[in-house]
């Protein structure tokens, strides 16, 4: 009898994000994945921050991707060095000039599977004053797995994480730049959109200073009981963690939340 579970490993890189200087965020997220580059499974799913190319800037001409694409070409090489898919947050222009604040998931063979635009600006930073908002929560496949990526504030409207969750999500992406200050909001969020959705929730912040905020990390794996199974802590590092897919298969056929999920009052 084979009771060999199967698995899939999620990885999400936290760091200190230096302000608008794609070389050196670059260098940094080499430089924690290289120095851990044994313990990276082919086939993972590496995260990376919201904007992480540049922190949480609202200098749309400054940060958004040029011709040369530099960030979402980065972002390729790095899921084909090491066999893995990838996403992370960058911002490209809208068809009015305005920013769009995106979530880029590329598979292993350094192809673009998905592109997420963040649904809920934050209004209180201004970022309503720069960015144009997305609508439209997407899934993508990752293995044997679906997976919904939201950005940051987007974690505090549960109803698009719902939509996620009709469409077959079983692993919810959230890659942020979330305060210290708010820290303990960020946490309960997370375990709260995890056993909402009976989903693995994939939480990856930033640590470190802008010249507006400080942010102390605690990028989180938690999985669909609302358990948190990796936390990083308050520190530069990776979080990492195998999803079994029997113990979430069988918990979900065992406790029919989503099951008894009401669709029409989703509007769908």
């Amino acid at each position: 009898m084979n009771t060999k579970h199967r698995t899939q490993q999620v990885i999400g890189v936290q760091f200190d994000i230096a302000w608008e200087d794609r070389a050196k965020n670059f260098e940094t997220v080499e430089r924690l994945l290289d120095e851990r580059k044994d313990e990276i499974k082919k086939g993972a799913m590496v995260c990376l921050p919201e904007m992480f190319s540049s922190g949480f800037s609202l200098k749309v001409n400054k940060v958004a991707e040029g011709e040369e694409k530099e960030t979402e070409g980065f972002l390729k090489k790095l899921a084909m060095k090491h066999g893995v898919y990838v996403m992370g947050g960058l911002v490209v222009r809208d068809e009015d000039r305005r920013g769009l604040n995106q979530c880029l998931v590329v598979n292993d063979a350094g192809e673009e599977v998905c592109r997420y635009t963040k649904i809920h600006p934050f209004s209180y930073g201004q970022e309503t004053d720069f960015y144009n908002s997305g609508d439209e929560v997407v899934v993508f496949k990752w293995g044997e797995l679906t997976v919904s990526p939201f950005v940051c504030y987007d974690v505090r409207f549960p109803e698009i994480f719902r939509h996620g969750a009709a469409k077959g999500a079983e692993v919810i992406t959230v890659i942020a730049n979330f305060p210290e200050k708010r820290i303990d909001h960020w946490i309960s969020l997370c375990k709260a959109r995890a056993i909402e959705n009976q989903a693995i929730v994939v939480a990856v912040n930033r640590v470190g200073e802008d010249p507006f905020l400080t942010y102390n990390g605690r990028s989180l794996v938690v999985d669909a009981l609302g358990e948190v199974r990796s936390d990083g802590g308050e520190d530069e590092g990776l979080v990492m963690w195998d999803i079994d897919l029997d113990v979430l298969d069988e918990y979900r056929g065992r406790f029919p939340a989503l099951r008894d999920m009401r669709d029409d009052f989703l509007g769908i």
